[in-house]
């Protein structure tokens, strides 16, 4: 090779490329000193640069190429590319943790179960007591740090998993109508929410709707409502006034038919939509009866319903010498107007010489977390804490719930409450903080056993849709769970399958024909009156503790 003369110490290099290279990190900080030298090769291209260029030492004989020479485009190219997953990873990063920080919108406590045309459960937060006041910043803060520490490589990976699947469906599968990009992230939706619990779901604009207008008091259906235990769908209470009671529908029937659907498949919305109708319409379904093991074929017609949660308020019959005049009065559910509902009751009855209280919440799904504390408020101080829930975040978990001032008094009498196993969330809230409290004697067997709950939570961008995803337990004010336990009763009283039914053909008595009313001959609620007997020992010891010591005598 015939070398050519170096260029001098210190020449500068014009071609903009190495100008580019001479900031790359790597390269020796004095490039612009080092002696460059060009080298004939013919043919064969330049020559790369040599050892003393990386190490930098100063007066080094390097060889360069000749770098104006090169192919830019894929450089280039390549350089783009890399800003542009850099730039979407960052992207991602920041969305998903703006969605960690969403704030919750409402909470509910329903049992998950679920009125065949609406869900049963709405958001049961109280809208006046909101979320525990925190700076938007730094919670932005938090959580944008939580999901940065959790995010790895993998969640990357995973989410490449979905959209490649998605794709290979939407360019494969036989039928083209079935694979638009909103049907197949719905499903996708829908199946993620399942994986989670029975009570997560993913909403869709019009279930969204629907669940967002079911805390009235009027609503259109068969008077059922519906949640998924032990992998089965169950009817979890039936509303005496609507068609599915009149059919002969028990709590505790599982559905295995919804007109010509089997349910074992289904989701809880798929059910609920299969159930829903306009009014008229007629509705078929077979049912399994647990307790006898036989199928049932049942059909109803949905209609308008439009009932008080509070009914048969009445006085039970005394012992005899007018003493022991016990209330009873039975919630079907807990909504807005239940508590006031409930304080005329009790008004009425004390007028008429109360001095105990049955208060029956057997059949009762939940409703409104606020409505359950409000019906605390009635029996406990003001100011006292009736229940709590904890989640994941410490730092988002709400104030504890307190009861407010109930028209200005509290009532004192002794009191017994009524629970079964269709007895759940709202119901289970008040039972176990009165329990709790030593303000109520829980008679029956154990309740349903859900106490988590489920926030509503808009998806947003315009979609109308929203999750309903499980974010906390509930507490009662020992700290003891609900969730998956349910309240232990502290007098056991069970009903045989025979009784259950004849109980269910009592609250319907005044609609009954003469065939249905002979069955209710010699029919006795024994849970009632166990509930009875412990109230009429309380009001004796009560009496007997109030009645003064005798004087000695000189």
């Amino acid at each position: 090779m015939d070398a050519r003369v170096p260029a001098a110490v210190g020449e500068r290099v014009n071609n903009p490329w190495t100008k580019w290279l001479q900031n790359r990190r790597g390269f020796a900080p004095d490039l612009e000193r080092v002696a460059i030298a060009r080298i004939n090769v013919g043919d064969e291209g330049r020559a790369l640069l040599d050892h003393g260029l990386r190490s930098g030492r100063r007066g080094a004989t390097v060889r360069t190429p000749d770098l104006s020479r090169l192919a830019l485009g894929p450089i280039v190219a390549g350089m783009i590319l890399l800003f542009l997953v850099r730039f979407l990873r960052v992207f991602c990063a920041a969305v998903l943790a703006l969605a960690a920080v969403r704030p919750l919108s409402a909470q509910d406590s329903g049992p998950d179960a679920t009125e065949e045309s609406v869900p049963e459960e709405a958001p049961l937060v109280n809208p006046e007591d909101g979320l525990p006041e925190m700076d938007p910043a730094e919670a932005d803060a938090e959580a944008a740090r939580q999901f940065a520490a959790e995010m790895d490589d993998d969640a990357y990976r995973q989410i490449q998993v979905l959209a490649e699947a998605i794709q290979m469906i939407r360019q494969n599968y036989v039928d083209e109508g079935k694979v638009s990009y909103e049907r197949l992230i719905e499903s996708a939706l829908e199946g993620m929410f399942a994986g989670l619990d029975p009570h997560s779901q993913y909403m869709h604009r019009r279930l969204f709707e629907q669940m967002s207008k079911s805390q009235t008091n009027t609503y259109n259906g068969v008077g059922i409502s519906i949640s998924f235990k032990g992998g089965s769908l169950r009817i979890v209470a039936v509303r005496e006034e609507g068609s599915a009671a009149r059919a002969g529908v028990l709590p505790g029937d599982e559905i295995i038919r919804i007109g010509e659907t089997l349910t074992e498949k289904l989701s809880l919305e798929e059910s609920t939509q299969l159930l829903s109708g306009n009014p008229g319409e007629t509705l078929s379904v077979v049912l399994r009866r647990p307790a006898t093991g036989e199928l049932l074929e049942k059909e109803m017609v949905r209609e308008v319903l439009q009932e008080t949660t509070v009914k048969d308020v009445m006085l039970l019959e005394g012992d005899g010498n007018g003493d022991a005049k016990i209330g009873y009065c039975r919630l079907l559910q807990f909504n807005e107007p239940t508590a006031r509902e409930l304080s005329n009751a009790l008004d009425d009855l004390e007028v008429k010489g109360m001095r105990a209280l049955v208060l029956d919440l057997r059949n009762n799904p939940g409703g409104l977390l606020s409505s359950a504390v409000d019906v605390c408020a009635e029996f406990v101080p003001p100011n006292t804490t009736v229940v709590t829930t904890e989640g994941r975040i410490p730092s988002q978990n709400p104030p504890p719930y307190k009861t407010r001032v109930a028209h200005g008094r509290v009532r004192e009498y002794p009191m017994a409450i009524l629970v079964d196993a269709s007895s759940a969330s709202a119901s289970e809230v008040v039972s176990g903080a009165l329990q709790d409290l030593h303000r109520a004697i829980i008679v029956g067997v154990t309740t349903f056993g859900k106490g988590s709950v489920q926030s509503i939570i808009p998806m947003g961008l315009g979609t109308g849709a929203a999750m309903r995803l499980t974010t906390a337990k509930y507490y009662t004010p020992s700290h003891k769970v609900i969730h998956g336990v349910g309240v232990t009763p502290n007098l056991i009283a069970t009903l045989t399958p025979k009784e259950e039914e004849q109980l269910a053909l009592w609250r319907d008595r005044a609609t009954l024909d003469e065939e249905d009313t002979r069955k209710l001959d010699g029919f006795t609620d024994r849970q009632l009156e166990r509930a009875v007997d412990a109230l009429r020992a309380v009001l004796v010891f009560e009496k007997i503790r109030a009645t003064p010591e005798p004087e000695d005598a000189p």
